[in-house]
């Protein structure tokens, strides 16, 4: 019986790594080129099925290690082209402005307006690694046909620079991606939020480069959800469910529920003491939980993980509070058979939320400028953190929401509501707090700053709309 059970395993295991790369991906090849958003994987099947009927589970992080093993998967970026974007991203975002608050304790002053900037704001280095590890690609591939398959980063004018330079983002319309434009011969970008796993095995079945400048961070907690999986553990992801590093990270879980905050983690653990209705939980979480989720069933070992740029400290209250309930459940002495938790919050995002509440402490901030991506979700929680503290937050995206009339358009980080608010500046003296997101070039902050300076002056002088159109010359003197 032994000996028969053996041969059946390996004829099993045989079959499976011989199997097509396209049989994973359905029956039909050809669906791997569009597939929809149906929860909060962009869900392939991963699951072959055997001679009995049998569903057998692949093993996700063996088969991540098989493809980033690849000599045609690209990691570390292409040192000979190192020098020469090192110097093309000096020139397009950095800012000798900016460094001039660190010359001045981080305070600038001009006229009636006082700046003061975060001790910690701006591009991060998984950001400015990813951006170099592009523009390196572009100039390693210059004749080759190139795709990303999302945007690099949260950040409108640094995805238009890719743009420009000729690298196509795979079209995604409602959930449905499609990759029937990459063909044979082509490179292809994975973005810093990462890809699914889905992707990386169809892009394992083409004969296309593949570029990935997945951010190491988030390779660390996709290590954690790993772990989970090994211990046969549920992974709690603290995140946004449609949020693309969500939905990458997710596809590497084999059991998952996301909760987005501490009122829906409160929720699942009511549930998980107590029980409830079921349908109601279920429905709920429709677009947050892993197929075949059960409540009743996988919420007894769970193990906690994140989107690295959420709350850090909300991350750490969700896990405090499932760690209080599992004992509560099962008691103190079996907690490590039931609770696992690893440090996956991202340096940077803790830095730069620990720097805007130290900067928000400042009693004479009277308005705060977030510069940032609307969708980036880090940048989103730096304006969050302002405005709750009751401070007149305008978050935009780029310089130019800082319009020649005197207004601004920005986005309420509450209502995410887009909104145009009249002539915002205030009479007088202003001392005016500035933060931006970890996406957000140093460049693009020193233009919205220079609009800020530029409308103050042109107000006092009460000819705003008539000498905008001097505002060059103007900038240059400011600079001066």
């Amino acid at each position: 019986i032994i000996l028969e059970f053996c041969i059946m395993m390996r004829f099993a295991a045989i079959v499976l790594l011989l199997s097509p790369a396209h049989c994973f991906l359905g029956a039909n090849p050809k669906s791997s080129l569009k597939h929809e958003t149906k929860d909060a994987t962009q869900s392939f099947e991963l699951k072959a099925e055997s001679s009995g009927n049998e569903k057998v589970v692949v093993d996700k992080r063996a088969e991540r290690r098989k493809i980033i093993s690849s000599e045609k998967y690209n990691r570390m970026g292409f040192k000979e082209e190192a020098e020469d974007v090192s110097s093309m991203m000096l020139e397009e975002f950095t800012s000798p402005f900016i460094k001039e608050f660190k010359a001045t304790n981080n305070i600038i002053k001009k006229g009636d307006v006082t700046l003061k900037l975060a001790e910690k704001y701006g591009f991060c280095w998984g950001v400015e690694r990813a951006i170099a590890m592009s523009f390196q690609a572009r100039k390693h591939f210059p004749g080759s046909k190139m795709h990303i398959t999302n945007e690099l980063i949260h950040n409108p004018g640094v995805n238009e620079k890719l743009t420009e330079m000729n690298i196509k983002l795979v079209p995604n319309e409602k959930g449905k991606k499609d990759f029937s434009d990459i063909q044979d011969g082509d490179v292809v970008i994975l973005p810093a939020f990462g890809a699914t796993l889905e992707e990386m095995k169809f892009l394992d079945s083409k004969d296309v480069k593949v570029v990935d400048t997945t951010c190491p961070w988030v390779s660390k907690v996709w290590t954690t959800v790993d772990k989970h999986t090994k211990n046969s553990f549920t992974t709690i992801m603290h995140g946004k469910y449609e949020h693309e590093e969500t939905i990458a990270t997710s596809s590497f879980a084999e059991t998952y529920i996301i909760v987005k905050n501490m009122k829906e983690a409160e929720y699942v653990i009511e549930y998980m003491l107590h029980g409830g209705n079921k349908d109601a939980f279920l429905n709920k979480f429709s677009k947050a939980i892993s197929e075949g989720f059960d409540p009743d069933i996988h919420l007894d070992k769970v193990g906690l993980a994140n989107q690295t740029t959420m709350y850090k400290r909300e991350t750490r209250e969700i896990g405090k509070a499932f760690e209080k309930a599992l004992m509560e459940k099962f008691g103190p002495e079996k907690l490590t058979e039931h609770y696992i938790a690893y440090d996956t919050i991202c340096d940077a995002t803790q830095e730069r939320q620990d720097a805007i509440l130290e900067l928000i402490e400042d009693p004479e901030i009277n308005m705060m400028l977030v510069v940032g991506g609307w969708d980036s979700s880090n940048t989103h929680h730096l304006a969050e953190i302002s405005a709750d503290k009751g401070i007149p937050t305008f978050w935009v995206n780029r310089a130019a929401c800082i319009k020649p009339d005197g207004s601004i358009d920005h986005k309420d980080p509450h209502s995410m509501e887009e909104i145009n608010t009249a002539d915002f500046l205030p009479e007088g003296k202003l001392c005016m707090g500035v933060t931006s997101g970890a996406s957000t070039p140093d460049a693009y902050v020193e233009e919205a700053i220079e609009n800020i300076f530029m409308l103050k002056e042109l107000r006092t002088a009460g000819k705003v709309k008539d000498i905008w159109s001097k505002g060059k010359e103007i900038r240059a003197r400011l600079k001066k």
